[in-house]
């Protein structure tokens, strides 16, 4: 009962901070007239397909799902005074299995952008590259925190991991923001709200290496990474899937060499834009809501393995039964000295 305090006076800054988050969203900016999301646009350039945004983003949430389990779990053992934050987690007997999935998963989606997938042609795409580079600063991140590992040189080189993990974010912002392709209308408004939890992935990966021991700072970089994929699988399909186009709108396919993969939704109407963002912002509130939901249950679930209250209050007891000795041997000898 005692850790499920801590845990949920954890829990809701963090709750606080995301609805605040979503209350900037709606107030000061999707409702701004000024805006340019707030203006219907047709999309005038298109990237990715539905596979390729399904694969890496249920990468990245189940690598965020781990590390919520992991996070909460070292927590509960290690306790608020021993907790340390971790930017990978051993996987059983194959310690290193994370880190070696990433390295890979990250070699193999260069490999597939530079051929432009499923084209497979060296076609100079910028798109491509700057997807690749995304990739690439992962696989700086993974392998040199391989290499420290494997050497036992953790402890030196925690800090410098930390700063490899926030510049994978910080590039993947950078590149969002400025990317070749120009995401207008619905399409670069699904990218606008996902460079804001890309920026909050940025945020809590400098806040844990500055703070290594602050829970709360892990917990929101683990729950930004799964925001992350599961907002990029939602992406896939909403934005890539002819049936599930927002009503008023549709999808049309580019004039690429597949037809079958490439396209942009384009709203007829701007009432039609309108109601498309505002199902766009209530799917961003709901995965989160399904998110912390989910962090809640783990939460909850950790402390019926804690030693029981009991032995806590019998140790209260005792220490205040400790402090009142010298009041009595001091009244004791005030009795003999009368």
């Amino acid at each position: 009962m005692h850790h499920s305090l801590i845990t949920m006076h954890y829990l809701l800054p963090i709750n606080l901070f995301f609805f605040f988050l979503y209350d900037y969203i709606f107030l000061h900016i999707y409702l701004c007239p000024n805006n340019p999301l707030s203006q219907p646009h047709i999309t005038q350039h298109s990237m990715g397909t539905l596979a390729g945004h399904l694969v890496p983003g249920s990468a990245l949430a189940l690598l965020g799902l781990w590390h919520i389990f992991n996070t909460v779990r070292a927590y509960h053992l290690k306790g608020p005074n021993l907790f340390r934050s971790s930017f990978w987690h051993p996987f059983s007997k194959l310690i290193y299995m994370e880190l070696f999935l990433i390295v890979s998963f990250s070699i193999f989606s260069i490999v597939m952008q530079v051929l432009d997938y499923p084209l497979f042609s060296f076609a100079f795409k910028l798109n491509n590259y700057e997807h690749a580079t995304m990739f690439l600063h992962l696989v700086i991140f993974a392998g040199f925190t391989l290499v420290t590992e494997i050497n036992h040189k953790s402890d030196m080189w925690f800090e410098v991991s930390g700063i490899l993990a926030a510049s994978v974010f910080g590039q993947e912002l950078f590149l969002l923001h400025y990317h070749s392709a120009d995401h207008v209308g619905l399409e670069g408004y699904y990218h606008w709200l996902m460079q804001l939890i890309v920026f909050v992935s940025l945020l809590s990966a400098i806040s844990t290496t500055i703070f290594p021991s602050s829970f709360p700072s892990s917990l929101v970089l683990s729950i930004s990474v799964v925001f992350q994929g599961l907002w990029f699988i939602n992406m896939g399909f909403l934005l890539w899937v002819p049936e599930l186009v927002p009503k008023g709108c549709t999808l049309r396919l580019g004039h690429g060499g597949d037809s079958d993969m490439h396209g942009g939704v384009i709203c007829g109407t701007h009432d039609a834009g309108l109601r498309a963002r505002a199902l766009a912002n209530l799917q961003f509130s709901w995965i989160l809501a399904g998110i912390l939901i989910f962090v809640g249950c783990i939460c909850s679930f950790f402390p019926k393995k804690v030693a029981p209250r009991a032995q806590s209050i019998e140790y209260e007891r005792l220490n205040s039964r400790i402090a009142e000795i010298p009041l009595s041997v001091a009244g004791f000898k005030q009795v003999n000295y009368q």
